[in-house]
């Protein structure tokens, strides 16, 4: 793989989270707690932790709420360098609310997004070195969904990420509240000739691009269509909105041959937000690292990603040492210690 300053860059949106605290509930509490996340932001802050150099490609308002936003990505170790400021009477980060659920009480989300700073990015506000710049590129539906701005620049730059011989990862991360299916549909499979690593969930792949069959059929489906070279699909069980179990799949083409391993039993849930796209940093990680080997891929995207649920806010916070414990416990058959001390 090409020698290159990023080991990843990422296009995508960085959000104002505001949750009550514990389980209070939006419409009655009083205070907020405020974090920073964002699908693209939460992946390239789990590769970075794992040891990785990953940047973030942005639009942010030139503002003290902006300021804090690119303190807490420089906090994560991922780098502000492709961050642009929106100095604009209306600049804007785009804010969500997030209550936690307990059962039998689901979690909420209320999106106050429209209009940021984001939604009116260009690929012209970026100089031409950025797309020889990264080993691989990615982004996900969420950010091909927020604007036509944002749709026109995330292909742009999945385009041009490509001629320069970078590898190009995309996440559907299908969001009913910003398109529809269709929309979805026509969009990703228009970029897909282009992309290498594809995420996308069983759930998804039967609503939006009707599939049928089981996970493995849909997967060798995709390959059949496209010229891609990994596919994972993500398998969660939902117990209760505090109880979750974790696993995935992952299919490397060339080799035909799928991955899996037996399930992150019963997690205890702290905040599942960001779980998804820790799945995803982990499983980039392993490929990036491990010279785009599938199994060590798979591991380290499913203790990433049940290890997250059990972090509050969006993005992750163990380092490479720490998920390889959780590995290895996860692998272990035998004595299971109580403290690590």
């Amino acid at each position: 793989m090409k020698k290159t300053e990023f080991d990843l860059l990422a296009l995508g949106e960085i959000l104002l989270r505001l949750s009550p605290p514990d389980n209070e509930r939006i419409m009655r509490g009083d205070v907020f707690q405020k974090q920073v996340g964002g699908a693209e932001l939460n992946v390239v802050s789990g590769v970075s932790l794992l040891g990785l150099r990953s940047g973030i490609i942005s639009r942010i308002p030139d503002s003290s709420i902006g300021t804090y936003a690119k303190n807490k990505i420089r906090f994560s170790g991922v780098s502000d360098d492709y961050l642009v400021y929106d100095s604009g009477r209306d600049a804007r980060l785009g804010v969500y609310y997030y209550e936690n659920g307990a059962y039998p009480r689901k979690p909420g989300i209320v999106y106050d997004r429209q209009h940021s700073s984001m939604t009116r990015v260009s690929a012209d506000e970026f100089t031409e070195e950025i797309y020889s710049a990264s080993r691989c590129f990615h982004t996900s539906g969420i950010t091909l969904a927020l604007s036509e701005s944002c749709r026109q620049t995330g292909i742009e730059m999945i385009k041009r990420f490509k001629e320069q011989g970078t590898c190009i990862s995309f996440d559907v991360n299908f969001r009913g509240n910003l398109w529809t299916g269709e929309e979805a549909r026509e969009c990703i499979e228009g970029i897909l000739p282009y992309v290498d690593i594809f995420f996308c969930s069983e759930d998804t792949a039967r609503l939006t691009f009707g599939k049928e069959g089981n996970v493995k059929d849909i997967m060798k489906s995709f390959a059949k269509d496209y010229p891609l070279s990994v596919i994972a699909s993500t398998q969660r069980t939902v117990h209760s909105p505090k109880v979750h179990s974790f696993t995935s799949v992952i299919y490397d083409v060339k080799e035909d041959c799928y991955y899996e391993e037996k399930p992150y039993q019963n997690i205890e849930v702290v905040d599942r937000i960001g779980s998804g796209d820790a799945y995803v940093s982990g499983v980039l990680y392993g490929l990036l690292s491990e010279d785009g080997d599938c199994k060590k891929a798979l591991k380290y995207g499913n203790a990433s990603s049940a290890v997250k649920n059990t972090i509050p806010g969006d993005m992750p916070s163990l380092t490479r040492s720490e998920i390889q414990d959780i590995i290895a416990d996860h692998e272990n058959t035998g004595y299971h210690s109580e403290m690590k001390r």
